[in-house]
């Protein structure tokens, strides 16, 4: 095996253990023992567990905000909402281990910014960027922009992770639903809502 296919085989052999156990139930004696190499081999690819982390944690983070990303380059509003709920309902349909260490609070100082939650905000900070525009469109007040997106990230990621163990309906059929509340409730969005209770 080349350097960077033992590299690949220690990533693989290291997300599989991240997720099934958690970081803090995973060795690199164990990583090692699954890829019949020696301990040493797993440091001076990685310089250890929280390296090897930090560097799966990078990759599903980077994965997960492509395909959110690209989900969020269509120019209908309704559109875009369901391109983001199937984006990640397919990403944990298509990386379930990725997503189960995503989901986990990260242990590691060193790579606290590539958490679940960092993503969230960034994807949170892109839908407030859109609705922004939507509002002002619509002679709604834009700086309430955030709080909406916070609202519909908050659900679709919410979902996700419920979709995670149960996977039924189809991703398809909860992307339906999770969009039909979403665009109903926006499609019929009041200017300045209250409370009807006193």
């Amino acid at each position: 095996m080349t350097g960077t296919q033992r590299r690949e085989q220690l990533i693989e052999i290291g997300r599989s253990l991240f997720a099934e156990r958690g970081y803090e139930a995973t060795s690199v004696e164990e990583i090692a023992v699954r890829a019949h190499v020696s301990k040493p081999v797993v440091y001076e690819h990685f310089g250890g567990k929280e390296g090897l982390y930090a560097v799966i944690v990078d990759r599903e983070m980077s994965t997960l905000l492509q395909m959110i990303t690209s989900s969020l380059e269509q120019n209908r509003s309704r559109v875009r909402v369901e391109r983001v709920a199937l984006a990640l309902l397919t990403y944990v349909e298509e990386r379930t281990d990725g997503f189960r260490i995503l989901v986990r609070d990260s242990p590691v100082a060193a790579v606290a910014d590539g958490k679940y939650s960092s993503l969230l905000n960034d994807a949170v900070s892109q839908v407030g960027h859109i609705l922004a525009g939507d509002f002002t469109r619509r002679g709604f007040d834009a700086g309430f922009a955030p709080l909406y997106a916070q609202a519909l990230v908050g659900m679709v990621s919410m979902t996700a992770q419920w979709w995670l163990d149960v996977r039924e309906p189809s991703k398809e059929v909860v992307a339906a639903h999770v969009v039909n509340l979403c665009w109903n409730g926006l499609t019929n969005l009041e200017a300045a809502p209250q409370l009807g209770g006193k």
